[in-house]
């Protein structure tokens, strides 16, 4: 078993949640994934990743119970508590709703919407692209300025107070929020080497125990 403090990769059956688990183990965190709420409790820090469609990922958020144990646990980062982390459509939960699903309500920790990408650019996003870091964030300690993501997605929260990096494409596009410690990033860490390890490093090094 990896030493270092536990994280809690929440379980909830939608893509491949084990590739962000090995990352985070990479970086030294003990990342296990979980559904059970006593292991969630014990957590010094929870990742909630995401692929695929807004709607269908909050289904299996409900259908695994996990719903309001990540709305909770999403709250009290924000105000400042154990840290949190959303990755990709993990992190367009954490918003109001999205056009993707307009029927569906989003955790709602983060207030905006998710809305399609539009413009004179493909969509989905599909490709390596730059982070314009417009706050000195923690996560992003160390990072080159030239600092590059893999990105895949159709759909993108609105950029707004909470947001702390965008990349350009057609028009910038929120790519990163914070609020107290809660996180979420829209590009995928774990497909971005090794600057992506250095940022879930960095989320790591924020908890109990981290380095």
């Amino acid at each position: 078993m990896t030493e270092g403090p536990l994280v809690a990769v929440l379980d909830y059956g939608i893509g491949n949640l084990r590739s962000a688990q090995k990352a985070l183990q990479r970086m030294g965190a003990n990342a296990t994934l979980t559904a059970d709420r006593g292991l969630i409790d014990e957590a010094a820090g929870i990742v909630l990743p995401g692929v695929g469609a807004f709607g269908r990922c909050l289904e299996a958020l409900d259908e695994s119970g996990l719903t309001d144990i990540a709305r909770e646990a999403a709250v009290d980062a924000a105000a400042g508590g154990r840290p949190f982390l959303g990755i990709c459509v993990g992190m367009q939960m954490l918003f109001d709703g999205s056009d993707e699903a307009s029927g569906s309500r989003g955790l709602g920790v983060i207030e905006g919407r998710v809305r399609r990408i539009t413009g004179d650019v493909k969509c989905p996003q599909m490709q390596w692209n730059r982070l314009d870091i417009t706050d000195g964030d923690a996560l992003f300690a160390g990072l080159p300025d030239a600092a590059w993501m893999y990105f895949v997605h159709g759909y993108a929260a609105q950029v707004g107070p909470a947001t702390v990096a965008t990349c350009e494409y057609g028009k910038p596009l929120c790519a990163a929020v914070r609020r107290g410690n809660l996180w979420g990033v829209q590009f995928h860490p774990e497909k971005s080497g090794r600057t992506g390890l250095k940022v879930l490093g960095n989320f790591v090094d924020s908890l109990p125990g981290g380095s």
